[in-house]
């Protein structure tokens, strides 16, 4: 039993919860957007009509294949992957490109190992070459 306790009381594991439940309820934040704000968007831009697809369907050997259903979920999907993209994940993506502008001018690569390392450095931290200050090459002996 306090294999388990330790199992469940694990940051790992804490932290997966919370972003399970982050991510359900920013789900539904995301479906109300594009169901209230974005669907009647297109509706308005195509003359009113929203686009359902959900009646269209063939029959082969009486089986129904309702593709018009599958058209709708696809089409859904599409939409919330474009205003995921372009309301979160590009904002976000330049919002780190500017805090890690900074970032860069307090640290250099390291070239044996790529690991970052404070341009003061004169080893590696990690591979422990030695390194010439003022330049991103190793000392050769």
């Amino acid at each position: 039993m306090g294999g388990f306790k330790n199992f469940i009381l694990r940051g790992n594991i804490v932290e997966l919860a919370v972003a399970v439940i982050i991510g359900a309820t920013f789900s539904g934040l995301v479906q109300a957007l594009v169901t209230d704000l974005v669907t009647p968007l297109i509706g308005a831009v195509t003359g009113g009509r929203q686009p359902n697809f959900a009646e269209y369907s063939f029959t082969v050997n009486g089986s129904e294949f309702k593709y018009g259903d599958f058209l709708n979920h696809l089409i859904t999907f599409l939409i919330i992957a474009a205003v995921v993209y372009w309301l979160i994940v590009l904002p976000m993506t330049r919002l780190i490109g500017l805090l890690d502008r900074n970032k860069s001018a307090t640290t250099k690569q390291c070239p044996e190992c790529i690991s970052d390392v404070p341009v003061e450095a004169r080893r590696c931290m990690y591979c422990t070459v030695e390194l010439v200050p003022g330049s991103e090459t190793p000392a050769t002996p």
